[in-house]
């Protein structure tokens, strides 16, 4: 793993590497409050798998710089296209989270540049949180500690083996100053209910959702919302038992399994895309 930084006008994106240089290149995209190191068990295996991986560290979080003028899914979704062109390459976008509508965005900007998504975790266009949800958010925004109670409660089921350290790390990175403005300004992005650009997708396009994900009243009825709204797309939806909101860590084997099936079926031997009609063939 290595750090790098794509250098924009109004600051700096850090991204972590796992991977050949010459292989399909993979953009990861981390949620709220957390940082590419959510992806520290997923993307080791899609780069021995022959991928390259971009993870990257959105704007306010991790390494990348603080104070940005706007940490909405179009400001995210330019710093992915900006990454994937100073990669050099057309890529699939992975996001987790409200990270999903950046690269929503992404791929509805930028058709010949995203030619898949992943979207773990992901809301439907217009869904907003559980009631008592949106009624904490004020509360747990407010302190690095108090977001990170609410983080570990995002795991239900099951836990990684580095669960509290890696707690201990997103909180002591939110603690370090303007970190906290960049949690607050997507909180506040997604109690809204952002409209995301689902319906000009048009690349095929996997929905990951656990099964017991507790940011959702009907996990299974979100991801069919969503999949729905992809009207454009051909899609898939992954349903992980027994993962909460976060399956790439929590249920990271059968997670890695979709995500690289998904990967060797959306692409057609000749590596063209399948056109967006019905679904990626199982």
């Amino acid at each position: 793993m290595n750090t790098h930084f794509l250098e924009l006008t109004d600051g700096r994106i850090a991204y972590q590497s796992f991977g050949p240089d010459d292989g399909p290149l993979i953009v990861c995209v981390n949620g709220l409050g957390d940082n590419s190191s959510t992806f520290r068990l997923l993307a080791p295996e899609l780069a021995a798998a022959g991928y390259r991986v971009a993870a990257m560290d959105v704007r306010g979080y991790g390494r990348s710089s603080v104070h940005w003028p706007s940490y909405d899914c179009a400001a995210v979704g330019g710093d992915i296209l900006a990454l994937i062109r100073l990669l050099g390459g057309q890529a699939t976008v992975i996001g987790h989270s409200i990270g999903c509508a950046g690269a929503v965005w992404a791929a509805a900007q930028a058709p010949d540049e995203v030619t898949g998504l992943v979207l773990i975790g992901t809301f439907a266009s217009g869904s907003r949180p559980k009631a008592w949800m949106r009624a904490a958010s004020w509360l747990v925004t407010r302190t690095p500690g108090l977001w990170a109670m609410f983080y570990r409660s995002l795991f239900p089921t099951a836990k990684p083996a580095d669960f509290t350290r890696a707690v201990a790390a997103v909180k002591a990175n939110l603690a370090e100053p303007g970190r906290m403005e960049a949690l607050r300004a997507q909180t506040a992005e997604s109690l809204a209910g952002p409209a995301v650009r689902y319906d000009e997708v048009r690349c095929p396009v996997l929905i990951v959702t656990g099964t017991k994900d507790p940011d959702m009243a009907d996990p299974a009825a979100e991801a069919r919302r969503a999949s729905e709204q992809l009207s454009g797309a051909p899609t898939t939806i992954a349903m992980i038992e027994d993962s909460g909101h976060y399956p790439h860590l929590d249920r990271v084997e059968p997670t890695k399994e979709s995500v690289l099936n998904f990967l060797a079926e959306s692409r057609r031997p000749d590596g063209s895309r399948y056109e967006a009609t019905g679904q990626v063939p199982a």
